[in-house]
């Protein structure tokens, strides 16, 4: 018969091992390329992020409106402010990201300019007064007054449903811009891009 004394001191050295070993384990981290797919929860990421930015503004700058803005001023381009991006989802949605990306779909496209956003207008303007305060020479000093007006300003949502059961749920994510004339108030173009995604969890608990 085993003495359970032995067993049970063999069992408390056991789980000291494993708690031992538990913590002084590192994390194991692996370096990956940033254009590289990874979708570990099944929440808005990343790639979600690039993809919708680059397909919507696509279609944006591929619609009539930006022909018709150019037609009677000899080509120019028009200027766009990306204004509010609202999330209505039940996720936390970092929407700086997806505005940076939509930004950055625009300026490269190069049929568009992009004006910098209130917050960054009020930091570039204080820039400006300190500029005039005398310390920076009159060749190099920036004056008030010379700021580039939007036509337009791109605002939008972010909205999700989600269907759950045990172990399995699918989400939905519906991403809705609409490029509005500020002088008219007049909707010029009006986009909308959806992903489903089907999560399974592992039945297995630790």
């Amino acid at each position: 018969m085993v003495d359970q004394k032995v067993l049970f001191s063999s069992t408390l050295v056991l789980l000291a091992v494993l708690v031992l070993m538990g913590c002084s384990s590192s994390p194991q981290v692996t370096r990956m390329a940033v254009e590289e797919e990874v979708d570990l929860s099944g929440k808005w990421n990343d790639v979600d992020s690039r993809m919708v930015s680059q397909k919507m503004i696509g279609d944006c700058l591929n619609s009539p409106w930006i022909y018709s803005f150019k037609q009677g001023r000899s080509g120019q381009r028009p200027v766009v402010i990306v204004q509010s991006i609202r999330n209505r989802s039940h996720e936390h949605i970092n929407t700086q990201t997806f505005i940076k990306d939509l930004e950055t779909a625009m300026v490269n496209s190069g049929l568009v300019d992009i004006v910098a956003s209130k917050e960054e207008r009020e930091e570039l303007r204080e820039e400006r007064k300190d500029q005039m305060s005398g310390y920076t020479s009159d060749a190099t000093t920036k004056s008030f007054g010379e700021e580039i007006g939007a036509d337009f300003g791109l605002q939008g949502w972010i909205n999700t449903i989600k269907d759950q059961v045990q172990g399995e749920y699918v989400i939905y994510y519906q991403v809705n811009l609409e490029l509005i004339d500020i002088q008219s108030n007049r909707k010029a173009w009006i986009g909308e891009q959806k992903i489903k995604k089907s999560v399974k969890r592992s039945k297995i608990k630790w």
